[in-house]
């Protein structure tokens, strides 16, 4: 399950080391620990990375396929967690440390900024190969953080982009060395924890908010 740890400004999730995908439980997790940050009033700033091979595979495909009557639901909890992060009023970057596949890729793209680990693991969209299409939601998040070249080539192909393609397709914004990342990641976010958190709130509400308009729908 995700732990939350602090070190100074930074606060880690760590999202587990496993699969990490978004059973109910981890989902009830990781919002316990998103609304402690949102209600602290110290300097701070967000880095999410996941143990082992995954960053975090999305979807808990076994809990629904167990639970189909509560797909709804369950798929307007993710684009809460989604519209969460995207809007949280302090800084936030993902260290992917492996695969980030489908909404666990998604859940990277709505932090600020991405860091990836170089030498293994892949981001991928790989809706178009398993018969999901992206929801509106999904489809805005993923539109609002690419380039429509990078869109179109990550998202109708399922490409699975190794860290320094990723990079270069401007998905995620830098690399590291898997003992690099989480420093790395934490050192391009250090020095914004102090930003105002009202104003920083609101240019994310109002950069983000045809995504968040599309996130909510149906919920």
């Amino acid at each position: 399950m995700p732990m939350l740890t602090q070190d100074g400004p930074l606060w880690t999730i760590d999202l587990g080391d496993d699969e990490n995908r978004f059973s109910p439980e981890w989902l009830s997790t990781v919002e316990g620990f998103l609304d402690d940050l949102a209600a602290s009033t110290e300097p701070a700033a967000l880095v999410t990375v996941g143990g082992g091979k995954f960053y975090t595979n999305g979807l808990d495909l076994d809990w629904l396929g167990a639970h189909p009557d509560e797909l709804g639901a369950y798929v307007g909890r993710v684009h809460a967690l989604f519209e969460r992060v995207l809007t949280l009023p302090v800084p936030t970057i993902a260290a992917v440390n492996g695969h980030a596949f489908g909404a666990g890729a998604m859940l990277a793209m709505a932090h600020d900024f991405r860091v990836m680990r170089t030498e293994r693991g892949y981001f991928c969209f790989p809706e178009v190969d398993i018969h999901i299409p992206f929801t509106p939601g999904m489809n805005a998040l993923i539109l609002a953080k690419l380039t429509p070249q990078a869109a179109v080539a990550s998202m109708t192909t399922g490409r699975r982009y190794a860290a320094d393609d990723a990079c270069a397709a401007g998905i995620v914004d830098a690399v590291a060395p898997v003992e690099e990342l989480v420093q790395a990641a934490g050192d391009r976010v250090r020095d914004l924890a102090g930003k105002d958190r009202g104003t920083l709130a609101t240019i994310k509400a109002t950069m983000y908010a045809g995504v968040v308009a599309a996130l909510r729908e149906g919920r």
